[in-house]
């Protein structure tokens, strides 16, 4: 049937006002469907294991699964822009970490700009890198280890999640504040990266604490130092790298954003779902347990965090040269 010129036209202006006068209700019934949550990363590493704590928490709490995704590559860039490449419905949300940060003066040419095309929701968890070797290695301490890599300059490897992440630019922090030559060896995420390190094949990872810690503790990995200004209460003996090399401090920190154009009701609504599961003393717990403190944030102070590490590591990367592969 083919509708008159005017009521089509009626119906075409109803719908253009429907979102203004039916956001809130919207809102309110939000999550009326599974939440797809795009983690950048593979699964095993601290984004996926954080991810998925959080995550079945709110599931339980607004009555929708969240779904993790986990889509890996280019220092987490693939996933990132799937994510905000979505429809901003509040149904596909994105897991927030230092790589974003840094994406953003490492790679000359993305396909998104985060801070433009996102919206900040929450912040979850702050934490620290750690800087591991491999039993073998022969330093026992950081003092001893960069004696040892201005002895062999660019004879000693070390892996990480990928080129752009927080524990890349950890070690070439270190790297430049040291003044020693060792060469990266970027994998797809953190758990290959401890496989290799593991096996003997790198001698050297940094890597976020929450993946590492067990093998930190059944003694498969021996731990140098913390890339935080303090020790970490899970790893009390080990120092942080700042007491060797004063100054050094790169901060991990993990978040959530929207694909802009987002009902800021919506936001609104799943920052206090955040921040309530955050309050909670059980995930406290396990956040502790991970060497990780709860971070909850209101979604102009997640905004202004990402904003201020963008530009903090925009200084380092463009001082040191460095370049995406």
């Amino acid at each position: 049937m083919t509708l008159p010129r005017r009521v089509f036209l009626q119906l075409v202006a109803g719908a253009a006002v429907l979102p203004a006068v039916s956001r809130v209700a919207w809102a309110e019934n939000w999550p009326a469907r599974p939440v797809h949550w795009i983690i950048s990363f593979p699964p095993g590493g601290a984004n996926d294991i954080i991810a998925r704590i959080i995550g079945q928490r709110l599931s339980d709490d607004l009555g929708q699964q969240f779904v993790i995704e986990n889509k890996p590559g280019a220092g987490g860039n693939i996933g990132m822009q799937f994510a905000l490449g979505a429809a901003p419905d509040g149904y596909t949300i994105a897991f927030v970490g230092p790589n974003n940060a840094i994406s953003a003066t490492l790679y000359e040419k993305l396909s998104f700009d985060f801070i433009r095309d996102s919206v900040p929701v929450a912040g979850m968890m702050r934490l620290t890198n750690v800087m591991m070797v491999h039993p073998s290695f022969p330093a026992k301490t950081l003092a001893e280890f960069i004696a040892y890599a201005k002895a062999n300059p660019g004879k000693v490897n070390f892996a990480s999640a990928g080129i752009g992440t927080s524990p890349h630019l950890s070690g070439e922090l270190l790297k430049a504040m040291a003044g020693i030559n060792i060469v990266h060896v970027p994998y797809r995420g953190a758990a290959p990266a401890l496989t290799d390190v593991l096996a003997g094949q790198v001698p050297v990872l940094f890597d976020n604490l929450p993946s590492s810690l067990p093998h930190i503790r059944d003694g498969a990995l021996r731990a140098l130092g913390v890339t935080a200004a303090k020790r970490a209460p899970s790893l009390p003996d080990v120092p942080p790298i700042a007491e060797t090399l004063p100054g050094y401090e790169a901060n991990v920190w993990y978040g959530i954003a929207v694909p802009k154009g987002t009902s800021p009701e919506i936001v609104d609504k799943l920052n206090k779902a955040v921040n309530a599961v955050l309050a909670d003393p059980k995930i406290q717990t396990r956040l502790a347990d991970l060497g990780g403190d709860p971070m909850p944030l209101t979604p102009a102070e997640f905004g202004k965090l990402v904003a201020d590490e963008t530009d903090k590591w925009g200084r380092v990367i463009r001082a040191a040269g460095i370049k995406a592969e």
